[in-house]
């Protein structure tokens, strides 16, 4: 069984500069575990590392597709499986960087596979909600399956649809369908690296990052986007960052409300990430200190998670 390290945490907590650093001192290759780095040309509101970077250190599932096209978490397994091999047969190390949990745990532990829904079925429903009756087909969710529903955003027309057609199509809950995907399988020997914040230093950094991709162009990013023929996928367009810029771009709120809109739903995103952290067993947590480098936190990292290594990539 391949061994592949994962570096994980929430939004803004420096998994991409401390990933780069420790793949300097190792020699190793980064597999981006993000499910919108994946999306061509959406760069500033994805924290995306540079192609200046990405020369120094190669990344994988990096500018995968295009943002017009949906990609599944199969799709993002099978890309990064082909990854890992490729860096195994390099002899190098494989680090796994990001912050999506749903491909953190697909990549450690397998996917979840619902059961095929019917096309008819699933037509029906999705009509339903270009008609405008995505929040009462949400409302009809939370009495057959509360628990889906709870987790489902009233606007995530995707996963509301695949709720309801499961659970039409079966009759069982697609959120107990799910419970049963925590068997605790492992796809590779995998050693998780998590990086941990104070949440007032967390919040400090989310709107750092914010005012920061706003200086950098978000909005003629999202504006030249809308602007492609092919337009945005619903995934895509769901983005943090990109939803409430394309609501802003379209009349729906200001400049300033929509950069306000992200700094609170990017604190709502790192708020889910810790809930699923916890479902990680065996994570190796390092606090990070408010002004400490990511120098010094792989410091800490290569003594504790790679003691043998520490004098041999010393200085690399």
């Amino acid at each position: 069984m391949k061994r592949l390290y994962f570096i994980i945490g929430c939004t803004a907590a420096g998994k991409g500069s401390v990933g780069r650093e420790l793949a300097r001192r190792l020699g190793a290759r980064i597999v981006s575990v993000d499910s919108m780095k994946v999306y061509k040309r959406m760069d500033i509101g994805t924290n995306k590392p540079s192609a200046q970077i990405r020369c120094q250190t190669p990344h994988y599932c990096v500018d995968v597709v295009e943002p017009s096209e949906s990609f599944s978490v199969a799709q993002f397994v099978s890309h990064a499986d082909a990854a890992v091999e490729e860096i195994a047969s390099a002899g190098a190390v494989a680090l796994a960087v990001g912050g999506t949990s749903l491909y953190i745990k697909a990549l450690s532990e397998g996917l979840f596979e619902a059961p095929a829904g019917e096309d008819s079925i699933r037509a029906n429903l999705l009509a339903q909600a270009r008609l405008g009756e995505l929040a009462a087909m949400h409302e009809r969710l939370s009495k057959v399956d509360p628990a889906a529903a709870r987790k489902i955003h009233p606007n995530d027309e995707r996963r509301i649809v695949r709720a309801l057609e499961v659970y039409e199509t079966t009759g069982v809950p697609i959120s107990s369908l799910q419970q049963q995907w925590d068997t605790g399988q492992r796809r590779y020997d995998a050693v998780f690296i998590g990086l941990r914040r104070q949440k007032e230093d967390q919040s400090r950094r989310i709107n750092l990052r914010v005012k920061m991709m706003i200086e950098a162009g978000l909005r003629d990013e999202v504006a030249a986007l809308l602007d492609e023929p092919t337009g945005l996928s619903s995934q895509a367009s769901q983005a943090v960052g990109y939803a409430e810029m394309i609501e802003h771009l379209r009349g729906g709120c200001s400049l300033e409300d929509a950069i306000e809109k992200i700094k609170i739903n990017t604190r709502r995103l790192a708020k889910k990430q810790r809930t699923w952290h916890r479902r990680f067993e065996g994570v190796t947590w390092f606090d990070v200190n408010a002004d400490e480098t990511p120098d010094h936190v792989c410091e800490r990292i290569m003594a504790e998670v790679f003691p043998d290594l520490e004098k041999v990539t010393d200085g690399r």
